[in-house]
């Protein structure tokens, strides 16, 4: 499809300020919302029937795993199985995935994604080197792989090229799987400014940098790589792995003598520019110094549950005024509506009671949910999106108010029945940056990508 500038009437919408009927909104050739008017369709408008809503960002991704979701679900050791049991396991699959596997996978994926209702990705990238370890002929072979699987599904990427410096605390050697994500600080700084660079003219593609975490990325290597992220482009997203296990944090506390949030908030200048992915083990004084920051924490609950990670302590982050977004992680689950769901519900188990997000009483719970959501995904992915608003990307999810899971439902009715009262992906139609990517719930390269992505697990099984 040819994009050119036009105007969309879109029958009921929810905008910034609540819903709204007879919404018109002027989108330019690049897929941005330059105008919101209001009154009936007029000629030319291309009518949007149905409620429409804007679309989630997924801030956390490792797309390889997609490929693996499903095959950790044995034990597989004789004691009680774990975060580092799952870890040893996966690390063995990544071992034999080629370049042309992995854009098949994250192809696959991103066209998951935007059934579901995403529209950007924030891909936490650190498969970069052969199975070998050693670079490819271009060393950001890998990287471009994403870009394209992205462009081919028509998602918004923001690219995170992990830096991964060692196996473990305390300098451990890294194990056969890690190889393949160990580079040295140049190389990896390399890396980021080709891509950067390869970004100037796509407005759907973004760079940021990702230290894996604390335990890959000691304090020397992780104050270079920022110093040269700065120099490269200062508002650059910056993404970190950190207290998803109670290991992490035990094992931080006996490398660094302080805790891994702790260690962040003293040691690097947590700003807005920052998502803490998980973030899942914090004490009251990390609580606040993560909320105060202005940085995001990257919630992915689905993973967070498969791993037996542990649960956010969200009611206490959302009374400190603490910014969040959700992604997919291990790709379990490629639906928001799961990851808002079971965030919410972890904290009911937890507390014994109801409504835990809700904004007072009366307040909608999935309104909560969905707003923050799509504020944090937004900041953390540093694109323009996540609104019906001039200056965001015209990305929107389309329902059918006639669904049994929606029927009868209005206003913030309709996002509380879609998260807490379907069991289906319930997105008719998605537009990302201006573009149907998917009509009648199908995506417009399903065949293709979903061939290609057959033949690359054929090959790994």
């Amino acid at each position: 499809m040819v994009l050119r500038e036009r105007t969309l009437w879109l029958q009921r919408a929810r905008l910034p300020d609540g819903w709204r009927d007879d919404v018109r909104l002027t989108v330019d050739v690049a897929g941005t919302i330059t105008g919101v008017a209001f009154g009936g369709p007029e000629a030319g408008d291309e009518r949007v029937a149905g409620v429409v809503l804007p679309s989630i960002s997924n801030l956390h991704s490792h797309a390889f795993q997609r490929a693996a979701a499903g095959l950790t679900e044995r034990r597989h050791t004789a004691d009680q199985d774990s975060f580092w049991s799952w870890r040893e396991v996966m690390h063995g699959f990544v071992t034999r995935i080629t370049p042309d596997q992995h854009q098949a996978i994250a192809a696959q994926l991103y066209v998951e994604m935007l059934k579901a209702g995403y529209t950007g990705v924030g891909e936490f990238h650190y498969l970069h080197l052969d199975p070998s370890g050693r670079p490819y002929g271009d060393p950001a072979e890998m990287s471009r792989r994403c870009v394209i699987a992205a462009e081919q599904a028509g998602i918004a990427l923001t690219l995170l090229p992990v830096l991964y410096s060692v196996g473990g605390y305390r300098g451990k050697e890294p194990n056969a799987g890690q190889r393949r994500y160990i580079l040295e600080v140049v190389d990896f700084c390399n890396i980021v400014a080709a891509m950067n660079k390869e970004a100037a003219d796509k407005p759907w593609f973004r760079v940021g940098i990702a230290p894996h975490s604390v335990r890959q990325v000691p304090a020397e290597p992780l104050h270079e790589a920022l110093a040269a992220a700065s120099e490269i482009d200062p508002t650059m997203p910056i993404h970190i792995h950190a207290a998803e296990q109670v290991l992490d944090v035990e094992e931080h506390v006996a490398t660094t003598g302080a805790r891994p949030v702790e260690w962040l908030l003293d040691n690097t200048g947590l700003d807005g520019r920052w998502c803490l992915v998980h973030a899942t083990h914090l004490n009251d004084r990390e609580v606040d110094g993560l909320a105060r920051s202005g940085a995001v924490a990257g919630l992915c609950p689905t993973t967070e549950g498969n791993l037996g990670d542990g649960l956010f302590p969200f009611e206490t982050y959302l009374a400190a005024g603490g910014r969040w977004g959700v992604g997919s992680d291990s790709h379990v689950s490629v639906n928001p509506v799961e990851e808002l769901r079971w965030l919410e519900y972890g904290r009911r188990l937890v507390t014994l009671s109801r409504n835990v997000a809700a904004p007072g009483q009366g307040g909608s719970t999935g309104a909560r949910l969905f707003d923050d959501a799509l504020a944090g995904g937004a900041q953390a992915l540093g694109q323009a999106m996540g609104a019906i608003a001039a200056g965001s990307a015209a990305d929107l999810v389309v329902l059918d108010p006639e669904h049994p899971a929606l029927f009868g439902r209005d206003a913030d009715g309709i996002v509380d029945s879609w998260i807490f009262a379907s069991s289906e992906r319930l997105p008719r139609r998605v537009m990302a940056a201006g573009r149907w990517v998917v009509e009648d719930g199908r995506h417009v390269a399903e065949e293709a990508v979903s061939k290609a992505f057959r033949k690359a697990i054929a090959e790994l099984a």
